[in-house]
């Protein structure tokens, strides 16, 4: 974490940031959040984050009180006084203080800013393991902060070896727990199109590849793809080459992923440099 971040309206130590012991982000889960990273100084995709953001607290009856030109700036002001050249940006909309313990209330708004590890090349080169999971994420389409279930179950993917999981219901694949879920067979491409949140980097996947499905995907169809591949904020994409036990087509990364990794490094240099 990084030594300055915004809260109680101002930008302050990030050491000295505190919130309420009965906010309902702490006492039932409940808030919502965001990030993003910074490239050469610059918050990238800034307008699709801040989008998702306010739909999130709208969405959860939670007021936000800043409009857009303001938390740009705070932002902006964040960068500079951390120095944050390549980091990332996290927004937190607490649940705030219910008279009732349980309602939304008005929440506290913070904004950090953190160092941002990549996975390590290896990753790259020779693609991860995902675990299935039987799970559907409530209210997914929002960025809560409920991270419970995986959280609590990460230590059985350590212990497999795996990167995160993979849900799915009834044969039916919805999303990683951090990251949007792909599938190539044949050339297309496509990917889940319910019970997924609309991931920034998926968005911009989806338009640099072009003519991609959005349908749902089978588990089957997946353990049967050419390709599999995960996108996020902190991972942009990662070949997928195991699911469970089960080796996805070569067992490498293969070239509709490769291609589109490059794509997006190259829109990144587009818009940064």
């Amino acid at each position: 974490m990084k030594p300055f971040c915004f809260a109680d309206g101002q930008i302050i130590s990030t050491e000295k940031a505190s919130i309420h012991p009965m906010d309902l982000g702490l006492i039932r889960g409940y808030g919502i959040f965001d990030f993003f990273r910074t490239v050469n100084f610059q918050a990238l995709f800034l307008d699709s984050y801040l989008d998702r953001f306010f739909a999130s607290a709208e969405k959860t009856f939670l007021p936000l009180d800043y409009s857009r030109a303001e938390l740009k700036a705070v932002i902006q002001d964040l960068i500079e006084k951390n120095h944050l050249k390549e980091g990332g940006i996290r927004m937190v909309l607490s649940g705030g203080v219910s008279s009732n313990h349980f309602s939304p209330a008005k929440g506290k708004l913070f904004i950090f800013a953190e160092s941002l590890i990549f996975p390590a090349q290896e990753k790259y080169d020779k693609g991860i393991k995902l675990l299935s999971l039987e799970y559907v994420r409530p209210i997914a389409e929002i960025k809560t902060t409920n991270y419970a279930l995986p959280v609590w179950d990460s230590m059985r993917w350590k212990d497999a070896g795996a990167e995160d999981v993979l849900y799915h219901m009834n044969g039916i694949i919805s999303e990683s727990s951090r990251s949007n879920f792909f599938i190539v067979k044949d050339g297309v491409i496509s990917t889940p199109d319910a019970h997924v949140l609309m991931g920034i980097t998926r968005k911009n996947v989806i338009e640099l590849a072009g003519n991609v499905q959005i349908r749902p995907v089978s588990m089957q169809e997946a353990l049967n793809a050419d390709e599999t591949f995960i996108t996020s904020t902190t991972k942009v994409l990662l070949p997928v080459t195991q699911i469970d036990e089960h080796e996805i087509g070569t067992g490498r990364p293969g070239p509709v992923s490769l291609d589109l990794l490059e794509k997006f490094r190259k829109l990144e240099r587009e818009i940064c440099y």
